[in-house]
């Protein structure tokens, strides 16, 4: 029995399709079941409630061998720590308990870094993985920098403006990797029964690349001219508490995006074994072409 949390998510989602492809039992924590597709709701064993509640958590990793665990967004949560480490406690403390063999986590890149210490989320994510680890649990972190697929949250302004809008300087080439690519990897590592110990796996999709070259790219999709904007991060931040984000979690964003820009996610060196294969461009093609243009 293979057990997703955050079912409903970009990752989650397409984790649960991958799974079905196999004969692997599965079990979903959803808090509103009518958020799953139909033919999932047919196929899986799904238990309602938050996978942050203990009871619930209980429930759901007895008998189960694996568990794929993600933090959902809590936008308002009094703090960094509340958000991820806080709330993956119950679990943490069930997994000592029953028999599960692995865990597989969505998590950042950045350990070992000098500036992930105040990197926000990435800080509260880092600090979520110490955790699941302390329990002694065979354990894969899989450590991810920016998704492409989170350039979709401006899909408005790309429309009608021409333009998106990040901290971050232009020029400065990170990775970036594909939600689809992440669940692959997720589900990869969920089937296989044959790894023991624990370790962090990065997830680099296929390039370095900077905005302005995202932008560059976006403009030859969409046939506009788009392109990007740098902001300060006051009015990154302010952005976030407008849209009702806490404070605390706004400014976590905050500190995670400058700490991407003091090149937070380039401690990892790219290898074959860490990319992944869809392209920027490629995303575009499949996924921004259609939100921006419909």
């Amino acid at each position: 029995m293979i057990v997703i949390t955050a079912p409903t998510g970009d990752i989650g989602r397409q984790v649960v399709q991958h799974l079905l492809m196999s004969s692997a039992p599965i079990r979903v924590i959803v808090r509103d079941p009518s958020h799953l597709a139909e033919d999932v709701r047919n196929s899986v064993e799904v238990l309602k409630g938050s996978h942050g509640d203990p009871g619930v958590v209980n429930q759901a990793f007895s008998g189960a061998d694996a568990v794929f665990w993600l933090v959902p967004p809590d936008p308002k949560a009094v703090s960094v720590k509340a958000a991820y480490v806080d709330f993956t406690r119950p679990a943490a403390a069930i997994l000592k308990e029953q028999d599960i063999k692995r865990v597989v986590s969505i998590t950042a890149l950045g350990r070992g870094s000098p500036v992930a210490d105040k990197a926000g989320f990435v800080t509260g994510s880092l600090a979520m993985d110490d955790l699941i680890a302390s329990t002694g649990v065979p354990f894969r972190a899989l450590a991810m920098p920016s998704f492409m697929d989170n350039i979709v949250r401006q899909a408005i302004a790309i429309r009608n403006q021409g333009k998106f809008f990040l901290p971050i300087a232009g020029d400065l080439k990170l990775p970036s990797v594909a939600t689809r690519d992440i669940a692959t990897v997720a589900a990869r590592w969920l089937l296989d029964d044959s790894w023991t110990g624990q370790s962090e796996v990065p997830v680099l999709g296929p390039e370095d690349i900077s905005f302005n070259d995202m932008a560059g790219i976006i403009s030859d999709v969409l046939g506009k001219v788009v392109t990007y904007q740098q902001i300060s991060f006051e009015a990154y931040k302010a952005r976030f508490v407008q849209f009702g984000m806490s404070e605390a979690m706004a400014q976590g964003m905050t500190d995670m995006a400058r700490a991407k820009g003091q090149g937070l996610d380039l401690a990892v060196s790219r290898t074959p074994e860490n990319s992944t294969p869809t392209t920027f461009r490629q995303w575009c093609e499949d996924t921004l072409k259609v939100a921006v243009l419909g």
